[in-house]
């Protein structure tokens, strides 16, 4: 596995990042095999979060049996808030196990209010100033959902890394925030390489990433074959062939009608609905656990009865999605999944 200078963190990391969402519907044990094994492969850069349950726990009894400085470490806290925040790198530490994380994100800063939050007089980013300079916290980040706050939040200069979705279908950040993150030698991870588990061909989602060298696709890894695969596929430099700008283009027209892209413009919604949550839930049941995934839906889903149609999350959307409709259907698919399993 090859590596790459991570931006100005100096960091060199693995082409490929082990994303920690998956390994959550493992019991301790497999996860452990499961992370190690992917460590084997040369993979040093992991990535995972306070809110994914027990994947810091599990990732932190694997990593014992490495050196900490063959390791890089990215977490990440929901808190907008310093106290907050504070809590939650203390756990994250706890965790994992080990004295310092190196690149700690501020998770899903998505609204022109949540950074105004981060970066207020009682916000998360003075917290994270702190921490560094106890030495908590090596390298500051955020992730995003919002291109235009993402692009913001860059531009403050207080950050050495973001994450940020980006995939052949979502690929927005192609034209603006991959050359602003080159410009600034910021570090960039590729969130959703697969689409939150909405693109099925592997094969053709990579070598796309491919192309963009200097950026880390961070894949969802519930087993380590899954990985060994995608390493297979990363290894190929050549450029992509007509046929498989044929399956871009005809994936893109099958997606682009119900690609909600989560950048949350549409919100707040007059009935309260989280539409990003209901849209995506498709993916959501797929990365997480079952019990956790239909925990975090049901609510979500049976909200979206109360739809008035008034039309304003559809006037809102950039992408000019279909909302009310894509609602209706979400949640007869949802219905379906409950008692069949299947996604329909």
């Amino acid at each position: 596995m090859r590596k790459t200078r991570f931006g100005k963190t100096e960091l060199m990391v693995s082409e490929l990042a082990f994303g920690g969402i998956p390994i959550q519907r493992h019991r301790r044990e497999q996860a452990v095999e499961e992370i190690r094994k992917v460590l084997d492969m040369g993979v040093n850069f992991i990535d995972t979060a306070h809110g994914y349950t027990d994947s810091e726990e599990k990732i932190g009894e694997a990593i014992h049996a490495y050196p900490r400085e063959s390791l890089v470490i990215a977490s990440k806290s929901p808190a907008m808030d310093g106290d907050g925040f504070r809590e939650h790198l203390e756990l994250s530490l706890k965790r994992l196990g080990v004295e310092y994380i190196d690149i700690y994100q501020h998770h899903n800063v998505s609204s022109p209010e949540k950074m105004a939050t981060v970066l207020g007089p009682d916000g998360a980013w003075k917290a994270m100033q702190k921490a560094m300079d106890e030495g908590l916290v090596r390298h500051p980040a955020f992730s995003a959902h919002s291109l235009e706050t993402a692009k913001e939040m860059m531009l403050t200069r207080n950050y050495e890394a973001t994450q940020i979705p980006f995939n052949f279908v979502d690929n927005a950040a192609e034209k603006e925030l991959i050359p602003l993150a080159r410009e600034l030698d910021m570090g960039f991870i590729c969130m959703k390489p697969l689409g939150g588990g909405l693109i099925d061909n592997a094969h053709i989602c990579f070598r796309y990433l491919r192309q963009y060298p200097g950026i880390v696709p961070d894949p969802g890894i519930e087993h380590a074959s899954e990985m060994e695969e995608i390493i297979s596929i990363y290894s190929d430099e050549s450029p992509l062939t007509n046929n498989e700008k044929s399956d871009i283009e005809r994936i893109r027209g099958e997606l682009g009608a119900s690609w909600c892209h989560r950048c949350e413009y549409c919100q707040p919604c007059p009935e309260g609905i989280s539409i990003s949550t209901v849209l995506t839930a498709r993916s959501m049941t797929r990365r997480m656990p079952w019990e956790k995934a239909l925990s975090m839906l049901k609510g979500p889903v049976n909200k979206a009865e109360n739809c008035s149609e008034c039309g304003t999350c559809e006037e809102r959307c950039p992408y000019d999605l279909p909302i009310r409709e894509l609602l209706k259907t979400r949640r007869g698919q949802f219905s379906d999944f409950v008692e069949t399993g299947i996604w329909t």
